[in-house]
């Protein structure tokens, strides 16, 4: 794989419209209400997150690979200020958008908590930021947050039917205030939110069939919620979702502390993980496939990576982009009639 010159352009207005390809016509989902089909991007490649807290070793720039996912928390201005984008990310964003196409990454956005859509960070800076990277999509995670509790992580929403309509009423609103495809990334979480009627995998499927968006897999987030929670299990997972709608995919490492197995991005992907990763090429077309490797956000007893880690990460993203031409180089090759 080489460098991609010019797939993304930073727009400083955030006026250019999402690609035609990944907006569709209108269709009757299930509440009878008519929706706008947005439509999964064909596929782009292997890239790796974007993330500041390794940049001053790590040479992002200088990687072979197709996309980079930008973390919109990290580039957003303040919420109380008139500005969309940091001054200074700005400039960064221009310049890489020349080399990669930029994914958009939305974490603390209070998609699904409870504030009111148009009031929360995702509408405000996330749906703006998302366009001016011309990003093909964006992905959220799957976690209840407002503003009063923000540094809360892995908080898991309620898998429960009432859950369901809810979330997804927002999910298909704000799908529409990005005005492109709306990927929903699973959660790695320590106990699961009182009031369950349903297994997380049920809940994601129902949710994207209902509001008509997405799924971001994060396959480390399913082998740490094995690792951790009782019946929960890896293999039934994948069958549960509809795996076409699967759009983008994290694979990373983590680590054990204290009895529990923790997603801290801070070691090289397990191998069961490879093996999940293997298991879903084989039964599906993700349009982009993303590593993830971070210092200490998660927790202050990560591991602090450095520039001795390099190599890991090389070798990870090279293993990643060999699995994924063994399983799309044959497409490729029947589309171009060799």
């Amino acid at each position: 794989m080489t460098l991609k010159s010019s797939r993304a352009r930073f727009l400083p207005d955030g006026s250019k419209p999402s690609p035609a390809c990944c907006r569709g016509s209108p269709f009757f989902g299930l509440t009878g209400q008519p929706m706008t089909q947005f439509v999964k991007p064909d596929p782009i490649g292997v890239g790796i997150q974007y993330n500041p807290e390794i940049l001053d070793w790590f040479p992002f720039e200088d990687i072979e690979v197709d996309v980079l996912e930008i973390l919109l928390d990290n580039i957003m201005a303040p919420m109380d200020g008139p500005q969309i984008i940091k001054p200074a990310a700005r400039a960064m964003m221009e310049r890489l958008g020349e080399k990669f196409t930029l994914l958009a990454h939305s974490n603390y956005g209070c998609d699904f908590g409870f504030s009111p859509l148009e009031q929360t960070a995702a509408v405000q800076r996330h749906v703006p930021l998302a366009k001016m990277l011309n990003s093909p999509w964006v992905a959220n995670h799957c976690f209840y947050g407002d503003n009063s509790w923000l540094d809360i992580w892995s908080s898991p929403l309620q898998f429960s039917n009432a859950e369901v309509l809810r979330c997804a009423k927002r999910a298909r609103a704000l799908q529409i205030h990005y005005g492109m495809p709306l990927a929903h990334e699973n959660a790695a979480y320590y106990l699961q939110c009182p009031g369950a009627e349903m297994r997380e995998a049920e809940f994601l499927a129902r949710l994207v069939q209902r509001s008509g968006t997405f799924l971001h897999l994060d396959l480390h987030n399913i082998y740490t919620n094995h690792l951790n929670l009782k019946n929960f299990d890896l293999r039934d997972y994948l069958d549960t979702l509809p795996l076409d709608k699967v759009i983008s995919v994290h694979l990373a490492g983590g680590s054990w502390h204290e009895g529990l197995y923790h997603d801290w991005h801070d070691a090289s992907v397990p191998e069961p993980v490879w093996d999940l990763y293997e298991e879903l090429m084989s039964r599906a077309r993700p349009s982009a496939i993303i590593l993830e490797y971070q210092g200490q956000a998660h927790h202050a007893l990560t591991r602090v990576m450095d520039a001795g880690d390099e190599h890991m990460i090389v070798t990870d993203v090279r293993r990643a982009q060999k699995i994924w031409n063994h399983y799309t180089q044959p497409a490729r090759e029947l589309a171009h009639g060799c």
